[in-house]
């Protein structure tokens, strides 16, 4: 089967998130992440931009009534980057995660071109 991109992670942010999940949220991740890797477009509903913010995406897994969102972005046009997840209890997307997000895309591209 021919991949469309590579998953790759940045620093151990999502592993933190990820570990402590229970096996069933952690099969239905790897579906999503096999799903993103190798449809050419993915669906809204497994991957979506965030409106106002300069290329960060989130994953969206939903399990029964749990929501959890991972957050990413394209690297190169193929390489999705992960940072961190979180368990979302409400509509509106955590402010903090958000920018907790922001600031983990800014620190993973200005390593990339040594403006750390």
């Amino acid at each position: 089967m021919r991949r469309e991109r590579t998953i790759t992670f940045y620093g151990d942010h999502f592993q933190r998130f990820y570990v402590p999940l229970d096996n069933g949220i952690k099969e239905k991740i790897r579906y999503v992440f096999s799903i993103i890797e190798i449809v050419e477009k993915v669906p809204e509903k497994f991957l979506k931009h965030l409106v106002g913010t300069d290329g960060l995406y989130e994953i969206r897994i939903e399990m029964g009534s749990n929501i959890y969102r991972i957050f990413c972005c394209f690297d190169k046009g193929n390489l999705v980057v992960l940072f961190n997840g979180f368990h979302k209890k409400s509509q509106k997307t955590p402010k903090q995660e958000l920018r907790l997000a922001q600031k983990l895309m800014d620190e993973y591209f200005a390593g990339k071109t040594g403006t750390v």
